[in-house]
């Protein structure tokens, strides 16, 4: 069970969202210089949340019986997996990019969010495609919004065939081809190759988080969600597991203005919290504890075939464990509601900012993110145990992506919530 208690006060809410632009330290993504290319190795561990970036967590699964954790697994083709044979354990050198996709399916799981009869879709409600730099001491991810237009490519599910479509939710590409799909659909968007796909299930988010034992969580007020059951009934730090967890991830109704955008902020919110968790000692010092969340994630996921080997997860694992908390970037895919036509209800994709986005990632050069403004979904935490570093702030040199937003995962903040 979550404690349900908050674990700490915060400032009235009006004070929270009357914070300036120039006191929410906007986070900086410095990536390394590119290298000449090399071969592409394998995986980690996808021992992440629903949407998560455990991958960043370290090594330590790799000395417990990987062989039997991966397979539980359900193991597919993506149309971009690395060539070449796997490597050696810890021989995994450059860059890469890995997707991590959550579905909403209610298949087999056990009636959480409802049964097949109350929603039969199979959609990718979350879509997430981490860059690791190709000197690998930068991560950044981009949650890609659900109700985002995009086209989607030709696909294939069970061997049936699917034609492309111009304009197209992106969380309707799992119902056309599977994982496969997404790993197109999102390629075709950012432009970048994805080696390496997962996919996790409600029942996954569930049993990761209890493996955990629960992620702390900030609201700046009280967050009601009949639609998902989550019911936080004052502002503070909250320490969530189980349903609980699930139902603070998928709440859209009682966060921001209630989009799928400031949705994405608040799960950022949970994301740098859990990185923070799964870097500390007492986390990764419990080998119980490390195998538990392994288990439950593998137990619950589907992987690519590039996925699916002890030694690449392995590989990974020893390129991501090292890399620093402020140097673990969520950024969202940049976007704008209220449209028409096709974009009425649903997010138009800014393109421009979302080139700039990609170009930085491709170069590996280092950017600021964008203040947050009154349309987000979080802010800082104003009892935070760690102070924003002045360094965020200190290099004027270093470019500002505007239009993108976002946090590193060394800052703490709070969900916005929003009385609807």
């Amino acid at each position: 069970m979550s404690e349900l208690t908050p674990n700490s006060e915060l400032r009235p809410r009006s004070e929270l969202r009357t914070r300036s632009s120039a006191a929410t330290f906007p986070g900086i993504a410095r990536h390394g210089r590119l290298r000449k290319a090399s071969p592409l190795g394998t995986i980690a561990r996808l021992i992440a949340a629903a949407l998560a970036i455990v991958l960043v967590s370290g090594a330590s699964v790799g000395a417990i019986a990987v062989n039997s954790l991966t397979s539980k697994t359900t193991v597919v083709d993506i149309p971009q997996a690395a060539d070449g044979p796997l490597p050696a354990v810890g021989a995994i050198e450059g860059g890469f990019n890995i997707l991590i996709a959550g579905s909403d399916t209610r298949e087999g799981q056990g009636g959480i969010g409802g049964t097949t009869e109350d929603d039969s879709g199979n959609l990718n409600d979350v879509t997430m495609l981490l860059h690791v730099s190709q000197d690998q001491t930068n991560a950044v991810a981009i949650s890609i919004p659900r109700d985002m237009v995009v086209r989607i490519p030709d696909c294939t599910d069970a061997d049936e065939y699917t034609k492309p479509f111009s304009s197209e939710p992106m969380n309707t590409a799992m119902s056309y081809g599977g994982l496969s799909c997404i790993a197109k659909t999102v390629t075709e968007l950012t432009g970048l190759p994805i080696q390496y796909a997962g996919l996790i299930k409600f029942s996954g988010v569930i049993a990761m988080s209890d493996a955990i034992g629960g992620v702390d969580v900030c609201v700046d007020g009280p967050m009601v969600d009949p639609n998902t059951g989550i019911n936080l009934p004052e502002a503070g730090t909250y320490t969530l597991q189980g349903f609980d967890a699930l139902a603070f991830l998928r709440s859209r109704a009682a966060v921001g203005d209630g989009s799928d955008l400031t949705r994405i902020s608040s799960q950022q919110v949970f994301l740098s919290a859990l990185v923070r968790q799964l870097k500390s000692s007492e986390t990764l010092g419990d080998v119980g504890k490390v195998y538990g969340i392994a288990n439950a994630a593998l137990s619950n996921m589907t992987l690519s075939s590039t996925l699916s080997s002890p030694a690449t997860m392995v590989s990974i694992a020893q390129a991501l464990k090292n890399i620093p908390v402020e140097k673990v970037t969520f950024v969202q895919y940049p976007g704008t509601t209220g449209g028409e036509g096709i974009y009425a209800g649903k997010v138009r994709p800014d393109t421009y900012a979302g080139d700039a986005l990609i170009e930085f990632l491709k170069n590996d050069e280092p950017f600021v993110l964008e203040a947050a403004g009154e349309d987000a979904g979080s802010t800082l935490d104003p009892n935070a145990p760690v102070a924003p570093s002045a360094s965020a702030t200190a290099d004027p040199s270093v470019p500002v992506l505007d239009g993108v937003r976002g946090t590193t995962a060394a800052k703490y903040t709070c969900t916005i919530t929003n009385d609807y």
